[in-house]
């Protein structure tokens, strides 16, 4: 029963969260249910005693918690600077992330100070040029026209939530190329700082030891760093429905991490679990520890154990729990957070379908454990595609021969792109063969994207792939991997 009751607060309370980010739902009227479902629960608990009872009221009761924590949080944020949209002001505040360098601007996130209070009240997004060169924890001063950020249409079709990608971060307000003077340096967290540092020495050794565009593709495959990629680029791993492979996820992680026990097999099994934790952190370090990249990492080790031991429902649970934890501190990352939503239904692939897609690749040599490693990459590949079809609001007709080509070249790819930036921080020379032979991979990869890209009819821009179709399949999905222990669920409540 225990069991029964902590998924049924689980799913109650992502229930809460879900609708409250899509509907507005009155404060008070939450409490009031919030109030009567503790009621009924302690009712059924101590006096009924009925399953149905008490679970139905742990639901109940978790989706107002859901509704709850969403509120709290969505009603902390400060609209301070709204009548002053549209005018030019000056600020002063501190650069509280790296700065994403795109195409054609960098840009900034600053926590502004008011000046009458001195307290930190909001997150301004800021594009400049590249003429100054800004790093996190600098102090500045801003005079631009400020504005609210607004939603777009994408290049395939389908409009952006830009307003609430930027919302999910505390980003309220953006200011396009404002005249900006440095104050001073250094005034952000020392160890952030200097995770910063090594990724920036990290991605530099990769660069020098392998030329552009494979290096920027390297950059997207292990940090998911795909800002500076060209739009031409980008578009051909849309139209070629590979762009899964350099988004910073829980998918990227834990194909590498794989790789790495597969090539330390001959090691005892917990120190072979342990180089591949190793690698998870490492990463983690590397891409600055982020928020996303920790939620990729928390994923990642969460499905390594369970490929590893093979107690896939045990991990199932603590993957459950960290999911809910995850929400719990940002319950805007559920909806608008499609990083944190791709790593989880990528390591939930890893975790349940790999296991049952085996017997189809058994044509695969297990040299190398090279049948492993696909089936894993495999697996993450068709359990995301309905997601990244209502998401990116493409079909590929060149998808499946595209990454069937591709993916089983992404783990090794990306170790050797470990191995290049990691002996490049203590010797080029090292590094260099090693960039010789990533660059070989990464060619041979972005020439199969570019080909399959420039055919005719590659792809179908679908603007509104129905979201009641991607629910379905994934009901189809759950039911097939579940559907016997949802029948015993419901069977042991008679």
């Amino acid at each position: 029963m225990r069991d029964k009751i902590f998924y049924a607060i689980c799913f109650g309370f992502i229930a809460g969260v879900l609708a409250r980010s899509l509907l507005f739902l009155d404060l008070y009227i939450t409490i009031l249910f919030c109030i009567i479902s503790i009621a009924v629960t302690v009712f059924f608990v101590y006096i009924s005693k009925n399953k149905w009872g008490i679970l139905s009221g742990f639901f109940i009761l978790a989706i107002c918690l859901g509704v709850l924590r969403f509120h709290f949080v969505d009603s902390g944020f400060t609209n301070i600077y709204d009548n002053q949209i549209g005018q030019t002001i000056q600020l002063k505040g501190e650069i509280v992330d790296e700065p994403v360098i795109k195409e054609n601007n960098q840009q900034l996130i600053i926590r502004t100070v008011l000046k009458d209070s001195q307290r930190t009240v909001l997150k301004i997004l800021v594009s400049t040029d590249f003429t100054g060169e800004y790093k996190y924890g600098d102090e500045i001063s801003l005079f631009g026209k400020l504005k609210k950020p607004e939603n777009f249409i994408t290049d395939y079709g389908k409009e952006f939530d830009y307003i609430n990608y930027l919302r999910k971060d505390g980003v309220l307000y953006v200011m396009g190329f404002p005249k900006i003077e440095i104050i001073s340096h250094d005034n952000g967290n020392k160890i952030k700082s200097a995770l910063f540092f090594a990724k920036d020495k990290f991605l530099e050794k990769i660069n020098s030891s392998i030329k552009e565009p494979e290096s920027l593709f390297m950059g997207g495959l292990i940090l998911g760093d795909k800002a500076s990629f060209s739009q031409s680029l980008r578009q051909s791993f849309v139209n070629t429905g590979t762009i899964h492979i350099v988004a910073l996820s829980g998918y990227n992680v834990t194909i590498v991490a794989e790789w790495i026990m597969k090539l330390f097999k001959f090691l005892p099994r917990n120190l072979g679990i342990g180089l591949g934790i190793f690698s998870i952190i490492l990463f983690v370090i590397m891409t600055g520890a982020n928020s996303t990249a920790i939620r990729a990492g928390i994923m990642a080790t969460l499905a390594l154990i369970a490929r590893a031991t093979g107690r896939n429902y045990d991990v199932a649970r603590a993957l459950i729990l960290a999911g809910i934890l995850m929400v719990f501190l940002n319950p805007l990352i559920l909806v608008y957070d499609v990083s944190f939503q791709l790593s989880f239904i990528a390591t939930m692939a890893v975790i349940f379908v790999a296991p049952r897609m085996e017997k189809y690749f058994t044509w695969v040599t297990k040299k190398f454990e090279l049948r492993d490693i696909i089936t894993v990459t495999c697996s993450a590949y068709i359990f995301v595609l309905p997601f990244i079809l209502y998401k990116m609001g493409t079909l590929s007709f060149v998808e499946l021969p595209a990454n069937a080509l591709i993916l089983p070249f992404i783990p090794f790819t990306m170790l050797l792109g470990f191995i290049t930036g990691f002996t490049g921080l203590f010797s080029l020379v090292l590094a260099f063969p090693f960039g010789i032979i990533s660059y070989v991979f990464l060619h041979y990869e972005l020439l199969v994207i570019n080909i399959f890209s420039n055919l005719p009819f590659a792809s179908l821009s679908i603007p509104n792939f129905p979201l009641i179709l991607m629910l379905a399949i994934y009901a189809y999905f759950i039911y097939r991997l579940f559907g016997r222990n949802i029948k015993k669920f419901f069977t042991e409540l008679q």
